[in-house]
């Protein structure tokens, strides 16, 4: 179970980004860490982007360096708030990841940095549903997120940080297939790649 530091994480900006930046030196850095999912594909300032649970904005702003077609979408006014002071040339929709509130076939890309943990199974199988329906055909759904280590050395700073600033929904990530669940949503050329010891995964999905 997460601890106070996890509610100071969201109240005071400075705090998250330092536990960015810090937690980020082991793939390379942030700006890395942020653009890890993107890896191979063909972007250009004409893509229609979606930076699902933008945040503030921390992955926003390497998206719409490459885009000048790029939206971020958040539940969270306040997350809003600050995206939109960090990054003004994005656009941004308050919403649900689970309901999105854009019609089908709207984006060639969707990214996501870190934030499917924090969602249950039925709402990670809604929202890949509505991904999928959102998505132009070829678009790709591109995210990072948490995974089981491969190497047993980082299975205790990942452990720790799980403890001191997660919930319960990402240790049960650790649990899941996401390759297959996309699958089964209908995605195709699924391609899931280790970073840092296997703590972190990088997924690829096309539609």
């Amino acid at each position: 179970m997460a601890t106070i530091l996890r509610r100071w994480s969201y109240e005071y900006p400075w705090l998250y980004d330092g536990i960015s930046r810090l937690a980020s030196l082991g793939v390379g850095g942030e700006r890395r860490f942020r653009t890890l999912a993107l890896g191979g594909l063909t972007l250009n300032s004409d893509t229609e982007i979606l930076d699902l649970c933008c945040g503030a904005g921390q992955t926003t702003q390497y998206l719409a360096e490459i885009s000048k077609h790029c939206t971020g979408l958040d539940i969270s006014p306040v997350a809003l708030a600050r995206a939109q002071l960090a990054v003004p040339q994005a656009q941004y929709i308050q919403g649900l990841a689970q309901e999105l509130p854009f019609g089908d076939r709207t984006f060639d890309l969707i990214h996501t940095s870190v934030a499917l943990h924090e969602m249950n199974r039925g709402e990670l199988a809604a929202i890949f549903r509505e991904v999928y329906r959102v998505l132009k055909p070829g678009g790709v759904f591109a995210f990072i997120d948490f995974h089981t280590p491969t190497m047993v050395i980082f299975w205790p700073p990942l452990a720790i940080f799980m403890a001191l600033f997660e919930t319960q929904t990402a240790w049960e990530l650790l649990k899941m297939d996401l390759v297959e669940d996309l699958k089964r949503v209908g995605f195709k050329d699924c391609q899931k790649t280790l970073s840092l010891g296997g703590s972190l995964q990088v997924i690829q999905a096309k539609k």
